[in-house]
């Protein structure tokens, strides 16, 4: 049965969990004036294993800087209850809503079917995205170390790469983004979304404190890796005053590209979001979904391709233009990919083959 408690939960993102659209049956929780066991204030994380079958995750959406992506992890621990994959997690017959932050799914086997991806016949090498659906150094990642694997893998195939996070976990693996930054095989983005403590807690409970993503970016930065960041949700009415401040913030820590994304609300994720912002800023709710449906065609959410991510009308344009200008002022560029190394790829070799057994 589906959580119907729309209460808070501590060090979480939903409030409570919405029913798979998949299931054959729902339920609804009706008080009928028996006694019944009081909600727990904490969850736990489960996590589970899955053989992957794949590793690269294909596309072909105009609005995307990549067309290749791998993700370690489904599910995501930072409980951002803005993420547009919860509605992923569905998939896999559990709930976008608290389940996607704490019945979560480690993808074992994933760095051995890479290499033998990168190894078939035909491949061309163009950069592969890490965390295109969900952060691949999200607080598991300590465990499994499934992305620093892949990491290591894919500069032994001299493979470009591009990531983004908003964890401090990515500084573990500093050696390797430089080894891979030298031979112009990476550029990471750290995600910014508000450098308002109070306002992260509760949007993104489990998520690297603002202060802590700029030390990010300074880091990276200072190491010689190829650093920028991503204002990602703006959500209008919330968060979308602090554009200009973040860009400069982003800039004075050592970033030198940058882009964004409007606040996305697919499937579930509207109402979780409706909910949060009930439950969090109840005064600023109705304003909040009032301009983000302005920006999406009097919708909750437009998932037409050059719309999706930029939304549309007079306030979308607003947050652009001033993006731009502030990109301007900072001297922030826009470009993701470009002056990555795609000439020096060689397929690894695979385990067992003729070159291991001499």
């Amino acid at each position: 049965m589906a959580d119907q408690s729309t209460a808070p939960r501590r060090g979480r993102g939903a409030t409570y969990n919405p029913d798979n659209r998949f299931a054959d049956r729902i339920s609804e929780a009706v008080d009928d004036g028996w006694w019944h066991e009081e909600q727990q204030e904490t969850l736990a994380t489960e996590v589970r294993d899955e053989a992957c079958k794949s590793a690269v995750s294909w596309n072909s959406s105009p609005d995307l800087p990549f067309d290749r992506s791998i993700n370690p992890y489904r599910g995501c621990e930072h409980g951002c209850v803005y993420c547009y994959a919860r509605p992923s997690h569905a998939y896999w017959d559990l709930s976008p809503g608290l389940d996607f932050e704490t019945r979560l799914i480690a993808r074992t086997g994933l760095v051995e079917q890479l290499r033998e991806e990168l190894c078939r016949p035909g491949y061309i090498c163009r950069p592969i995205n890490l965390s295109g659906n969900t952060d691949c150094y999200q607080p598991i990642e300590a465990k499994y170390q499934t992305t620093r694997q892949l990491l290591s893998l894919l500069l032994e195939a001299r493979h470009p790469v591009t990531l983004v996070t908003k964890s401090m976990l990515i500084l573990r693996d500093l050696d390797v983004l430089q080894a891979l930054a030298q031979q112009r095989l990476v550029r990471v983005f750290i995600s910014l979304t508000s450098l308002d403590m109070q306002l992260k807690r509760s949007l993104e409970p489990r998520a690297a404190s603002p202060q802590a993503r700029l030390r990010i970016i300074r880091t990276l930065r200072e190491a010689g890796v190829p650093v920028g960041t991503l204002l990602s949700p703006i959500i209008p009415g919330l968060t979308d005053h602090e554009i200009e401040r973040l860009l400069e913030a982003a800039h004075q820590a050592g970033a030198r590209t940058a882009n964004w994304m409007l606040l996305r609300l697919p499937r579930e994720v509207a109402p979780l979001f409706e909910a949060w912002l009930e439950a969090h800023y109840p005064d600023r709710a109705a304003k909040v979904m009032s301009l983000m449906r302005q920006c999406r065609g009097g919708q909750n959410y437009d998932a037409q391709f050059g719309k999706r991510f930029s939304g549309e009308g007079v306030f979308a344009q607003l947050i652009a233009q001033r993006f731009e200008k502030a990109c301007q002022r900072w001297q922030l560029q826009f470009n993701t990919e470009q002056g990555l190394n795609t000439r020096d790829f060689r397929p690894p070799s695979l385990q067992g083959d003729l070159f291991d057994a001499l």
